[in-house]
């Protein structure tokens, strides 16, 4: 330690923060190698199929939910279908784009269990417009 210790406390301080996985997760990316999105605001999928997620406790709800592969690197993931009767309007084979859901750190918001993003376009037509009856459904 000491009056000259400064190099040996520098040298073992840059060795320890290794130890903290905050400070690993943001030095190595860990974020954006696991996000399917790779760190990108939204991304633009196919509708593989539509299904129904139980609300956790204490609601008790079916949530509208659908299966999207990323055109980007063919991943799948689950994406929430927000509004209601929305689901009409998305078939399977449609190109939909998604967007976080904006849970805490990235993870799933409310009480769906394990979706982290939702649906905004059904076949570049917003979906909030579809529902409210402003625009049609595109032809494809």
């Amino acid at each position: 330690m000491g009056l000259f210790g400064a190099r040996q406390l520098k040298k073992k301080r840059k060795k320890m923060r290794w130890h903290n996985w905050i400070y690993k997760k943001r030095a190595l990316n860990l974020r954006e190698k696991s996000d399917p999105l790779k760190g990108s605001s939204q991304a633009k999928g196919i509708v593989l199929e539509k299904f129904q997620k139980e609300a956790k406790q204490p609601n008790s709800a079916m949530r509208k939910c659908c299966r999207v592969q990323l055109i980007k690197n063919n991943k799948q993931v689950s994406a929430f279908i927000p509004g209601n009767l929305a689901q009409k309007y998305i078939d399977e084979h449609d190109e939909v784009i998604i967007e976080s859901i904006g849970g805490k750190q990235g993870r799933a918001k409310g009480d769906i269990p394990g979706v982290r993003w939702q649906v905004i376009k059904v076949n570049d037509q917003s979906l909030k417009q579809l529902v409210r009856g402003k625009i049609e459904k595109g032809r494809r």
